[in-house]
């Protein structure tokens, strides 16, 4: 496959993105995996607060995804494992877009440039937990080289997460 990489560049994320995030996740097949229903509004900026967070104490956060165009396309990063069971202590990478960016190549793009970004920042590795069925989220990790290290019994659901791992120290993956 010889496409060219979509533009896109990652900003930490504003007040404004919430709203941005709110508008570009609002479609049940986007939140399929993420609780299957649009969050509230209250949720993402929340969320976005917490990022801005992460970026001021860590380095790195969950961007906001910019296209060429300046629209917003999602986000992709990296945070803590936020959860009290999975890979507790783990820093986790992450990406979610609208619809309409999918099968684009954003995800790719961006996840890697967050890998170049957390390889900088001197953190050993990263964990991706994706859902079973997840299978585009499962390419994109696996597209990164990122391995399937173990699964999760799921707190609340009646399946395993699945925990793919990659080593940062050794290049890129290899």
């Amino acid at each position: 496959m010889n496409r060219a990489l979509p533009v896109v560049r990652l900003r930490v994320p504003t007040d404004e993105d919430a709203i941005a995030w709110h508008r570009v996740f609002d479609d049940p097949e986007v939140m399929e995996f993420h609780g299957g229903t649009s969050a509230e509004l209250s949720v993402y900026e929340e969320l976005t607060a917490r990022q801005r967070r992460h970026d001021a104490e860590l380095g790195y956060c969950l961007w906001t995804m910019v296209d060429g165009a300046g629209r917003v396309v999602g986000f992709t990063g990296a945070q803590p494992w936020p959860q009290d069971w999975g890979p507790v202590g783990e820093t986790e990478i992450g990406w979610r877009l609208g619809r309409e960016f999918w099968g684009k190549g954003y995800a790719g793009a961006a996840a890697r440039m967050t890998l170049e970004r957390l390889r900088a920042a001197g953190l050993p590795s990263v964990v991706a937990m994706i859902r079973p069925g997840n299978e585009r989220s499962i390419a994109v990790a696996k597209r990164l080289g990122m391995e399937l290290r173990e699964t999760y019994p799921h707190p609340r659901l009646q399946e395993d997460a699945l925990c793919f791992a990659l080593d940062l120290r050794g290049g890129h993956g290899e």
